[in-house]
């Protein structure tokens, strides 16, 4: 007798199929990204030939695209045919506060997507598989394509943008002394850590390239920073009273984290403060960002996401304890680290 098919077994397979065609999306949202098709839309709606003809490229093709899209929301396809920006493609664009442009194209770059799409691979041989597909690792890659490492650090800055204010906001930094952000980029954070603290100095430490690019010299904070160019596997800025670690363990496996940590506890004063900026992995089967950027992480950086049981061996590895775990609000929490 033929086995009887259920309407859910139906609806289970229909999910599946839509959930393994998922991958389409990014890469339309890269392509309108790149592209620059919210900016044209920014001033209301246009058909697909005008903007085929800004962009230069197919109408056919173009349509199919901007189509898909309109499916999650980015755009309106209109009853005459003419697409519109959606609330939610405003934030493409290039020009509005807190754009989600750069995040969305280093998301979508070569550099993450090629492994992402080897999972399999990765789980076969364990961990990063990105030396197989360009011959060196991550950050060996960007330090010779400044391109990418432009999209890079231009899309991690966007990508903290929207964030910064809030988590900022949820610690209660100290008054005055001196905050160091390690592995900082362009300094957004330490920027709005300043901001709210007058009487607080910082130090931002990264590799000499980044730092040029830092967003420092703003009146506000004039005076109140120093620029820190280095190696955090070598040593960090010392005398600081708080240590800022803000998405940087992530990128790194246990035994590099114990190095960054213990530098950090070696360099503070007596009684200072290590505060790591991560996300921490919820228990249970509730969707959460850093489930699926922890997978992303596997195939391409040696490093990963964690829970809190993992960061408190982490931090004993270096001679430290969590002293709290302060939410923020945002995918990420703040996890106060002391000395043991």
């Amino acid at each position: 007798m033929p086995t009887e098919i259920s309407g859910g077994d139906r609806d289970a397979t229909r999910y599946l199929i839509d959930e393994a065609l998922g991958y389409v999306y990014p890469g339309a949202l890269r392509a309108a990204a790149s592209l620059g098709v919210a900016d044209l839309l920014a001033g209301g709606p246009l058909t697909v030939a005008e903007l085929a003809g800004r962009t230069e490229v197919h109408e056919d093709g173009l349509r199919r695209v901007l189509r898909v899209l309109a499916t999650r929301g980015v755009f309106e396809e209109l009853p005459d045919g003419r697409f519109a920006l959606t609330p939610t493609g405003q934030s493409l664009r290039s020009d509005v506060p807190l754009s989600a442009r750069p995040a969305v194209l280093m998301l979508t770059d070569t550099t993450l997507w090629r492994p992402a799409g080897e999972v399999e691979l990765s789980l076969r041989q364990g961990g990063s598989v990105f030396e197989d597909l360009f011959g060196m690792s991550f950050f060996d890659y960007i330090a010779r394509n400044q391109q990418t490492a432009a999209a890079f650090h231009t899309g991690m800055a966007a990508f903290s943008d929207q964030e910064n204010e809030v988590i900022a906001a949820s610690y209660d930094f100290p008054g005055s002394g001196v905050v160091a952000d390690v592995g900082g980029g362009h300094g957004g954070f330490l920027l709005e850590i300043l901001r709210r603290r007058p009487g607080l100095d910082g130090v931002l430490m990264d590799e000499e390239h980044v730092v040029a690019g830092h967003r420092l010299g703003t009146e506000e904070v004039k005076g109140r920073w120093r620029l820190a160019p280095g190696d955090f596997f070598t040593e960090v800025p010392p005398g600081a009273d708080v240590y800022v670690l803000k998405r940087i363990l992530h990128d790194w496996d246990d035994d590099g984290c114990v190095t960054i940590l213990r530098n950090c506890r070696r360099a503070m004063v007596p009684g200072g403060r290590i505060l790591v900026v991560d996300a921490v992995i919820p228990p249970g089967n509730e969707p959460h960002q850093a489930k699926a950027v922890d997978m992303m992480l596997m195939t391409a950086f040696p490093g990963r996401e964690r829970t809190e049981p993992e960061f408190a061996r982490l931090l004993a590895a270096a001679g430290l304890r969590i002293a709290r775990i302060v939410p923020t609000g945002t995918v990420v929490s703040i996890i106060e680290a002391v000395e043991q």
